[in-house]
């Protein structure tokens, strides 16, 4: 894994920086689940820790009860061990060193760096200043050690009410990084902790918290996302002032991709406005979601891998998070056979009492799988689309008076057509069939251009299958700052959502064989693309189907067209 970190690991280790120790460590909040952005810095910070010999911490930064729930940490465990990484005895919370965190706050007081300030949230902001114009001081930036020992103690017993006080370092309110402007320490919000419970009424910002519980932990390497970038003078001014061991920060470039929400706030309305099923509804970015969908730990490592580490943002395609699920589906998955939307074809001169058991491969690609058998009968089911009364240039498939091959089967030719006289629908094919034609001992000589799948209507089984698009129409920046823009980027973002990103089809039916398929596992329908069983609707009176990905392959023609 050679990239602008590993390099920056290499160099410390040349210069003893840490003793030859790698220690990273993953902190998510616990606020809601994880999704594909946060894969791609788990499979950073473990991997890095894995390929150095070192050690990394799944460390919680639960530093605001009233966002954080139990249902959050239990998901993102799952997470991380579905991805194939594991902390071993390293799981830690920011709530952990509460009791420590508001020593070192003391220790601040004492030094003259921090003190308690009044101001409401709205006056911090105006006295901020902006990126041209320094800020003001606070009126009680003042105040003695002695005062603001005594009110931050009272903040702590729970004598003032939400938003009323806040701690504050007390560094340049000239600084041309706001950042360091007197940015706030703690705060108090009157919420039960989902671990601490009511022990607690103030709580650290994460810019104390982080470098804090970094330094405790003996973290060596502290990988964060750009945006934090402008953040490392505070983690470095608050350890220095502590003098505690200090981590190196270091910023990578967030992931972003085309017609995909990457922000978890935007996630967290999609599911309380029900616009989606759940956080691990199949058509969200979430670990969860994808894993339902259908995708592999092994196709989301490789992703990750694929596109790597850089120092600036980016936008990746889509179509090679697709590529790296239908490369890693196609080399296991088994085919099989199923009809989406089905249409009855009965071949007249096939006895009406007979079944014909054919062999058909599971995977062409990987012979070691083996073959089954399926059922073929006088009635059978075919794609809607696969027949056409008046066919176009180049149609191939079914037609009136053209033949066409039945994927391990016979040469069928269609003789005539049965429709509803009222609405012209078509209710039956009939069609003859070729005996001398069968898959493996064809002795016709016939040559037809067209194959299509299908299925017996006595023996195929009723399935739900559902069709997942992009959730998103098209690509928008989601990342603006201000209040206005963010009421601004909901409305967008909801308007810009793809009304057809899920079609159920109710009336499918697929092949015998999947009656005992495992909840998860993964199919290419032929023809179709890749599917896998729902694990949460799927039940002993219905197995529902989810599409993975298509078969067709964007990412795999750019690459073609860009080495060509």
């Amino acid at each position: 894994m050679i990239n602008f970190i590993q390099n920056i690991i290499n160099e410390d280790k040349k210069t003893d920086k840490y003793e030859d120790r790698v220690h990273t460590r993953f902190p998510p909040e616990p606020n809601g689940y994880l999704h594909i952005g946060h894969a791609k810095s788990i499979c950073l910070n473990f991997g890095i820790a894995i390929a150095n010999g070192g050690l990394c911490n799944l460390r919680f930064d639960d530093t605001n009860p009233s966002k954080e729930d139990t249902e959050y940490v239990d998901s993102i465990k799952k997470d991380v061990k579905w991805l194939g990484f594991d902390w071993d005895d390293r799981l830690f919370y920011a709530s952990d060193y509460f009791e420590k965190m508001y020593d070192y706050a003391v220790q601040l007081i004492k030094k003259g760096k921090a003190y308690v300030c009044e101001l409401t949230p709205q006056e911090i902001r105006e006295h901020r200043g902006t990126l041209t114009q320094p800020g003001r001081e606070s009126p009680f930036r003042n105040r003695s050690i002695e005062e603001n020992l005594e009110l931050f103690e009272q903040m702590r017993v729970g004598t003032f009410p939400d938003g009323s006080r806040v701690l504050r370092a007390k560094i340049d309110m000239a600084s041309p990084n706001i950042n360091m402007r007197d940015p706030v320490l703690y705060r108090i919000i009157k919420a039960a902790h989902h671990r601490t419970g009511d022990k607690w009424c103030i709580y650290p910002m994460y810019d104390f918290a982080h470098p804090i519980s970094d330094s405790i932990e003996g973290i060596t390497h502290s990988i964060c996302t750009l945006e934090f970038e402008d953040h490392r003078p505070l983690y470095d001014w608050l350890l220095n002032c502590l003098e505690i061991f200090h981590p190196q920060q270091i910023e990578f470039a967030r992931l972003n991709i085309t017609n995909t929400l990457m922000s978890k706030r935007l996630l967290r309305q999609l599911v309380e406005e029900g616009h989606v099923q759940g956080w691990n509804d199949p058509r969200m970015p979430t670990i969860s979601g994808l894993r339902r969908r259908g995708y592999t730990p092994e196709a989301i490592r490789d992703f990750c891998e694929r596109i790597g580490v850089a120092k600036s943002n980016s936008v990746v395609d889509i179509s090679l998070l697709e590529h790296c699920i239908r490369e890693d589906l196609n080399a296991k998955a088994p085919r099989v056979m199923a009809v989406l939307r089905p249409i009855k074809v009965i071949i007249d001169n096939y006895p009406e009492d007979k079944v014909e058991w054919l062999e058909a491969e599971n995977n062409s690609q990987l012979p070691e799988m083996g073959t089954r058998q399926l059922p073929f009968s006088r009635e059978i089911y075919i794609e809607d689309e696969d027949f056409m009364e008046e066919p176009t240039k180049k149609y191939f498939r079914l037609s009136p008076g053209n033949e066409v091959r039945l994927k391990h089967a016979y040469i069928i030719k269609c003789e005539r057509v049965i429709k509803d006289e009222s609405t012209g629908k078509i209710l039956e094919i009939h069609c003859t069939y070729d005996p001398n034609t069968r898959s493996g001992d064809d002795t016709s000589g016939k040559k037809v251009k067209g194959t299509i799948h299908w299925l017996s209507v006595q023996h195929a089984m009723p399935a739900e299958v559902r069709l997942y698009d992009y959730l998103l129409l098209d690509d928008q920046d989601e990342e603006k700052e201000g209040e206005n823009e963010e009421r601004d980027e909901a409305d967008s973002f909801i308007a810009n959502l793809n009304p057809k990103s899920l079609v159920k089809l109710t009336n499918s039916v697929v092949e015998p064989s999947l009656a005992d398929g495992e909840k998860g596992s993964g199919y290419q329908f032929l023809r179709q693309g890749y599917f896998c069983v729902d694990i949460q609707d799927t039940s002993g009176e219905k197995i529902v189907f989810n599409r993975v990905v298509s078969l067709r392959d964007t990412w795999a023609k750019i690459e073609k067209a860009n080495k060509s």
